[in-house]
């Protein structure tokens, strides 16, 4: 079965929900327009409860079905990111500074396609939990909304979620069982030395080069701490110190990312990166303070659920565009925070080609937009059928 039917005859008012959210983009926790948006088209829809204000501007929406069952969670986050647009589109950012360039308007507009489509029928046993969250690319909108209580509130068994993918191919659906994004994790390093002439080195304790020996041994974490059968990424990314050519600075900054699938692993580069600094400064005489800031968890798929979700999207999409044991993606994703109460699946759906995600010329690729509504919908019939089939 390709896409539904009537998820397809939807594909017009998909789109006009999606470049009105793209018009309006909000940040973090801030999305009161949005989340109005949401809750409007939930009420047009029929939706049976409708609970605002979850982490600030978060949504629940419930549907029931014919009858008991499980509760199933459908999730799309909807907040955008500060980056000035310069798509040229007709419907681009009246907010400036800020714009959807990761898709969660088309998130959102897919997951109200499968609400409307799902309240219309009620098709299925149980409850569906429609979750439009905040805040995934700053502040952990998905992690506030579990700590608030959502999973056993609304009694969800399980979740799902989709992010649109450019670059791979147009309608394949791509995911894997086990850890598919990565645990992120970010750490800046202050070094305090003194400073002086650059022709009288000896009278200063040079915060330079230790800088430099610093990242020279952080790099000696993943080749010789790390097992090498387990992925992890630390990347230096910015070195700030000094002004002048013939100047000693008196202090250095160092900031860099770490990306990483196993929390043993995650633990172990928080531990060595505090020995090296620490040995370091030591070495060169300078005084240095690690300041390592835990991210999002590593986002970990349940292998029942997605070799389920995988059996829906070849039903969907077809089998050949289906690949349901994809590499890792070294980035990361807040629903790790939903996986981690509650068995589930994270898929990406490929957008074929375009600008790429966080890029100021991206634009959803509202053709998609139908495809994973039916995964939505197929994925809540499927679950739980109200005959055999």
């Amino acid at each position: 079965m390709p896409v539904v039917n009537r998820i397809a005859d939807m594909t017009a008012e998909m789109t006009a929900w999606r470049r009105h959210l793209h018009s309006i983009p909000e940040l973090s926790f801030d999305c009161p327009q949005t989340a109005a948006f949401i809750a409007a088209r939930l009420r047009d829809f029929g939706v049976d409860e409708i609970h605002e204000g979850i982490a600030q501007s978060g949504i629940v929406g419930i549907i029931n079905g014919q009858g008991a069952g499980r509760t199933i969670g459908l999730r799309a986050d909807f907040d955008a990111l500060p980056i000035l647009e310069d798509t040229g589109v007709e419907y681009a950012s009246t907010h400036p500074g800020k714009m959807h360039a990761c898709g969660h308007d088309g998130h959102t507009a897919m997951l109200l396609g499968a609400a409307k489509y799902l309240a219309e029928t009620r098709n299925f046993w149980g409850r569906v939990a429609l979750i439009f969250q905040p805040a995934e690319e700053d502040g952990g909108g998905a992690e506030v909304m579990c700590r608030e209580g959502m999973m056993a509130r609304f009694d969800i068994d399980e979740v799902y979620a989709l992010h649109n993918m450019p670059g791979k191919e147009f309608g394949g659906f791509f995911t894997t069982p086990g850890p598919i994004m990565a645990a992120v994790d970010s750490f800046t390093i202050d070094i305090h030395g003194r400073g002086g002439h650059g022709a009288m080195p000896h009278e200063t304790q040079d915060p330079v080069v230790a800088a430099c020996a610093m990242v020279q041994a952080i790099q000696t974490i993943v080749s010789r701490n790390n097992h090498s059968a387990e992925e992890l990424v630390i990347s230096v990314t910015q070195i700030h110190t000094g002004s002048a050519s013939n100047v000693i600075p008196d202090t250095a900054y160092i900031n860099g990312t770490v990306r990483s699938f196993d929390p043993q692993v995650r633990e172990m580069v928080q531990r060595r990166m505090a020995e090296i600094v620490a040995g370091q400064a030591a070495s060169y005489g300078v005084r240095a303070e690690l300041d390592y800031e835990a991210g999002y968890p590593s986002t970990v798929n349940t292998p029942e659920q997605t070799g389920f979700a995988a059996e829906v999207a070849r039903e969907v999409a077809g089998a050949a565009t289906v690949d349901a044991e994809m590499p890792k993606v070294a980035g990361a994703e807040d629903f790790a925070y939903m996986l981690e109460e509650r068995p589930g699946s994270y898929l990406f759906l490929g957008a074929g080609e375009g600008a790429g995600l966080h890029h100021p010329k991206y634009n959803f690729n509202d053709e998609i937009a139908p495809i994973g509504a039916s995964f939505f919908a197929r994925l809540i019939e499927r679950a739980q059928p109200v005959t055999g089939g």
